[in-house]
Parts: structure tokens; C-alpha cells; sequence
């Protein structure tokens, strides 16, 4: 199955990174998971991309440049939230609602591919079925940036009225069945 690129908007309150874009897509798997791939595209010497080097807190992998997905059933208040730094790490986070945290079942990794090239950064990931909800999917696909002075852009497919908020259902833009 061949997946639709979508274009991630900087939110408005942000300063982009000039020449920067990012671009990304979710496909159901034929046994039920889900393949998220994004692309960092343009000049990307003025962001902080943390290396296979670098190791991060993974629970505060968003505070870097990390690309996420948020994923919930239609209909249902739960959700999970994904975060991949462009070094291969990663880190699950699991809410009953709202940002109301809970622990999260174990489940496979992911299988992460990382290419770096000269037009940009790609990631692609493989998150198998017991990872996801059950049922139709609603998907939020987004991206924090962090650039050299210390400066965070918030990327997503649709940004709910306000400050940036990745955890608004009215960002989970993307319905997948």
C-alpha cells in the first residue's frame, strides 16, 4: 500500500528553520501495525540532530529534535504517544485521556531505519500491531525541531487554536482503518 505524504505546518507562534520542511506518512500494515516514515528536507545545519553518539533521556525525547506520532481509536479517550530522535532511539508513552499518564503494556520495539543524505533526513518506523489500539486509528503525526540557538518549531498535520499541543485530539488529523 502506497502512503500519502503530508506536509507538516510549523505552528504559527514558532519561528520555522529557514529552508527547513518536514513531510510524513502513516500506512496500516497488513497484519495490523502501523509504517510512519518522515523527512526532514532543506538545510539542516542550523538544527541539533543528536547522533547514534548522543544518548538522550529517552522520556524527554521532545525536548530535542524528535519526530512523533500520536495514536488513539476512534471514539475512545486513550491514546499513545511515540517519540523518535533522529539518533534511533525511542520512547513509548501511554494516557487513559488527556495527558493523564499510565503505564504502558510491554510491547516490541519498533523497527527504526535512519537515512541521512544530502537533501535531508529520513525516518522510517515499523510499529507492530500490539504497540497500537485496536480498531480504527486516528493519527497525529508531528515533529519538534530544535535549532542551534536553543529555539523549538512544532510541526504537526493540523495545530489546534492556542499554544502548541500535540496531545489535542483536534490534531490526531490522520484516519486510518
Amino acid at each position: 500500500m502506497t502512503a500519502d505524504r503530508h506536509a507538516l505546518l510549523c505552528h504559527p507562534d514558532a519561528k520555522p528553520p529557514a529552508g527547513v520542511g518536514v513531510v510524513a506518512s502513516a500506512t496500516r500494515t497488513a497484519d495490523g501495525g502501523l509504517q510512519l516514515d518522515y523527512r526532514l528536507r532543506g538545510d539542516l545545519s542550523g538544527l541539533i540532530l543528536p547522533t547514534a553518539e548522543t544518548v538522550l533521556p529517552s522520556e524527554r525525547l521532545w525536548a530535542y529534535t524528535c519526530l512523533e506520532a500520536f495514536v488513539a481509536t476512534a471514539g475512545e479517550t486513550a491514546y499513545v504517544e511515540f517519540n523518535f530522535a533522529p539518533n534511533g532511539q525511542w520512547h513509548r508513552f501511554a494516557f487513559s485521556a488527556y495527558r493523564q499518564s499510565v503505564t504502558p503494556p510491554q510491547t516490541p520495539a519498533p523497527q527504526i531505519a535512519l537515512a541521512r543524505d544530502a537533501a535531508g533526513l529520513g525516518l522510517s518506523v515499523r510499529l507492530a500491531a500490539s504497540a497500537l489500539p485496536a480498531g480504527p486509528l486516528q493519527v497525529g503525526l508531528t515533529a519538534v525541531l530544535l535549532d542551534r540557538a536553543g529555539r523549538h518549531s512544532y510541526w504537526a498535520l493540523r495545530h489546534p487554536p492556542g499554544r502548541p499541543d500535540f496531545h489535542h485530539r483536534d490534531g490526531f488529523a490522520l484516519a486510518l482503518p
